[in-house]
């Protein structure tokens, strides 16, 4: 058996693929994230095995039928985590412990299914509930609670350097 690199797991939260299918922004702010996830995409994404699951697979499908195909064509060959009870639990933990605000209920289950999988990084642009510096430590704490190691929670950016 050969001798193979670890190549670290990544879990792309919607937001990832959302940047990579839009079409160009007028916006200054979602045009540079546009720029960095495609960078990110081409240059850093050979070096990750990538997993994507079915919360991301129903959000990619919503809105405008044109872009919505865009969406499902990136995620295509992209591997599939299952949603599990321990996903489920974890999940609504993060809710019922304040990590995550009930409003954002998916963001805690794309969070949850990551851990319960023993993902390395969680990529998002979402940086209201879930790369947010504020609420990271609950996330995490709450994750440990349940038994489960936390992915890092990070951009495209931050997961460019070597």
């Amino acid at each position: 058996m050969k001798n193979q690199k670890h190549r670290p797991k990544v879990y792309l939260e919607t937001s990832i693929i959302s940047y990579l299918a839009a079409k160009p922004s007028n916006d200054l702010r979602a045009a540079a994230n546009q720029d960095i996830t495609t960078e990110w995409w081409e240059i850093r994404k050979p070096g990750f095995d990538l997993y994507i699951s079915a919360f991301v697979e129903i959000e990619v499908a919503l809105g405008d039928p044109e872009a919505a195909a865009r969406r499902i064509e990136i995620i295509e060959n992209i591997s599939r985590l299952e949603i599990t009870a321990d996903v489920e639990t974890l999940g609504k933990a993060l809710i019922v412990e304040g990590s995550i605000p009930r409003k954002a209920e998916i963001d805690a289950f794309h969070i949850a299914i990551a851990a319960v999988n023993g993902i390395e990084y969680l990529l998002t642009w979402n940086c209201t509930h879930i790369a947010n510096a504020i609420m990271r430590p609950k996330i995490e704490a709450t994750c440990r609670g349940c038994g489960f190691e936390p992915p890092v929670i990070c951009t495209p950016q931050e997961l460019m350097e070597n």
